[in-house]
């Protein structure tokens, strides 16, 4: 069987889900359609449990333009140590994009710079969520750089930078929100309805709702665990993709009407210029996935989308559903992510920028084809 093992429903003793997994776990385990194998990277959660007990001041971040897997990790955590009994501070480069506030209802985030500045913050052990790259942390770099405390990282993205940390990291999850509501049942920490909705966003938002190849029976396990905690799908469908601004709507027109198609029909890319944004009546986060209206026309094996930032430069972002790997491609500019989706930030003019980045993904389809 080598380093593959039956994967077995998880048994959740603290939560509803638990009761039912305890008292049919024995007769499953002897039912053939638990053996259906899955090669599985474990966390040495042997050694992050006691980091997380014996520490009492803790600092979370994640990185820049937080995302859903960003936020609802770093609440999830919260919660977690919060109920161990520490003192949880969240501080992130910038700020929570409108849309995603309603993650944290209580503003409990706080934001370098605007509500809390770099002189304030101490603490005896700081954890980054979701991300391993200097590049993602933007602002709270220098913090993490100038922490005399423990450093650790909780993240599944494949590229690590030397951040002077512990890594605890699961590159096959699907998100580290994933790893997260683990992390709880492994401290025996009851999910709260918050923490449950946070989590839940986290990996529906990471796996594209579940369409993405990343999803797996261990999502859905662990998704019905977070909805059996108190999760609500149809409201976190809701405030996710039902209340969009006019902006927005506008500016998503923008995109798709620069929408190009060349390689056979095999690349889509297109762009957003900062003006857009006044334009439009929309924010730099409403280009939020974005790149999937590219992805989704017919015949499209990789999609690039490039948003000129307020302040300059470009973030560039990848998509690809063919043998094309967006991290080797994203890594070529000083980023990085997953084969199947990643992103880099990269300086210069416009043209100059877009010519380097098609050029890179027109060699790296021609390289499989």
């Amino acid at each position: 069987m080598g380093n593959h093992r039956p994967f077995l429903f998880p048994l959740w003793s603290i939560s509803p889900i638990g009761r039912n997994y305890n008292r049919y776990n024995e007769a499953f385990a002897k039912s053939s359609l638990l053996f259906l194998e899955k090669p599985l990277m474990t966390l040495a959660w042997d050694k992050l449990i006691p980091i997380l007990r014996s520490h009492h001041r803790f600092i979370l971040t994640s990185h820049i333009r937080p995302d859903c897997d960003a936020l609802g990790s770093e609440l999830g955590m919260a919660g977690i140590l919060e109920a161990l009994g520490k003192q949880v501070t969240i501080i992130n480069g910038h700020p929570t994009p409108p849309i995603l506030t309603f993650l944290d209802p209580r503003q409990n985030i706080r934001v370098l710079g605007e509500t809390i500045q770099a002189e304030e913050i101490s603490g005896d052990c700081l954890i980054i969520l979701d991300t391993s790259a200097w590049a993602q942390l933007g602002p709270m770099a220098e913090v993490v750089r100038r922490f005399n405390g423990r450093k650790i990282v909780i993240d599944h993205h494949v590229g690590e930078d030397d951040l002077g940390t512990e890594f605890f990291k699961d590159t096959s999850a699907e998100a580290t929100g994933h790893l997260v509501a683990l992390c709880a049942k492994e401290a025996g920490v009851p999910i709260t309805k918050s923490m449950a909705n946070a989590l839940y966003a986290a990996i529906a938002t990471d796996t594209g709702w579940f369409r993405f190849a990343s999803t797996t029976s261990a999502t859905y396990r662990i998704i019905a665990d977070l909805v059996d905690c108190g999760a609500s799908p149809s409201t976190i469908y809701g405030d996710l993709y039902e209340r969009d601004t006019i902006g927005r709507v506008r500016l998503r027109g923008r995109i798709l009407s620069r929408a190009t198609v060349e390689c056979n029909g095999q690349l889509v890319h297109t762009y957003v210029r900062k003006d857009d944004f006044a334009e439009s009546g929309a924010l730099p986060s409403d280009t939020e996935d974005a790149i999937n209206l590219a992805l989704a026309v017919e015949g499209t094996k990789v999609a690039v989308i490039m948003i000129e930032q307020l302040k300059g430069g470009y973030k560039v972002s990848f998509r690809s559903r063919c043998h094309v790997d967006c991290n080797e491609v994203s890594r070529q500019f000083g980023g990085g992510g997953h084969r199947a989706a990643a992103g880099a930030f990269i300086e210069g003019e416009f043209i100059d920028v877009q010519n380097r980045v098609l050029q890179a993904v027109r060699a790296a389809l021609l390289k499989g084809a």
